[in-house]
């Protein structure tokens, strides 16, 4: 993979922290990093954003915004009521191509779900990973989705966004996995391939990002499937949890 559009099945569930697990792992295998953020929404001019939490945890990778709202909304709803300027598809495909030319991977982390609008036109980050995979560069979707009860349906619903325009789906990232899963959570680590018609890819535990005895990648490693660099097994997590009959 060299361009990777990180979407989720909705807001917090766990796109910045898995973003930062993929950019940590490649970033241990040699690999050069960019991470894209085409609109911050919910935070000031001089906060900390989605990026410079992706910096903090995965180390020196190269980040940037296009845009920047402070309000917690929707961009296009947050830059209406800031009064500041939209970003669309082209802005964000010329960008992440520049990137692609000096960056062995390039990260693109959207807002919210795959079909949150960006601008009045309402497009979305759907429309951008199709404008940069018109650049002839090759585009896939990593999904990073909720845990619980209510999951298998965004997830099935996202796939099937992103098969009617063409977009290649890597697979599914669980962004929490609760050190206490319930019934729901646990089943859904057998249907939620089938829900997305792709691959688990990884289950990052509940408080990834914060302090432990071991590296931020380390633990990543332990986390995530080894298409995304890591060691982690889906068939045996999802056996070590299934519930009893």
């Amino acid at each position: 993979m060299s361009i990777l559009f990180v979407t989720g099945t909705g807001t917090e569930v766990g796109k910045t922290v898995t973003t930062a697990a993929v950019a940590a792992l490649a970033r241990a295998a040699g690999r050069s990093v960019a991470v894209l953020k085409p609109g911050q929404t919910g935070v000031g001019p001089d906060e900390p954003g989605d990026v410079d939490e992706v910096r903090r945890l995965a180390g020196p990778v190269r980040t940037s915004e296009l845009a920047r709202y402070p309000e917690p909304l929707a961009p296009d709803t947050a830059a209406q009521r800031s009064g500041l300027a939209t970003v669309g598809p082209e802005q964000v495909a010329e960008a992440v191509a520049a990137l692609a030319e000096q960056y062995d991977l390039v990260l693109v982390e959207g807002a919210g779900g795959l079909l949150v609008r960006y601008d009045e036109p309402g497009h979305t980050l759907a429309d951008m990973a199709l404008a940069t995979a018109g650049l002839g560069l090759r585009t896939e979707v990593l999904l990073v989705a909720a845990a619980g009860l209510g999951t298998l349906n965004s997830t099935a619903l996202t796939a099937e966004a992103l098969r009617a325009r063409g977009l290649d789906l890597l697979g599914v990232v669980v962004g929490s996995w609760p050190a206490g899963p319930d019934l729901a959570a646990r089943c859904n680590l057998a249907d939620l391939p089938t829900a997305a018609g792709a691959p688990l890819l990884g289950a990052l535990p509940e408080h990834l990002a914060t302090g432990a005895c071991i590296s931020f990648a380390a633990r990543a490693r332990m986390a995530l499937a080894p298409s995304l660099g890591g060691d982690w097994d889906a068939a045996a997590f999802t056996a070590r949890h299934r519930p009893a009959a």
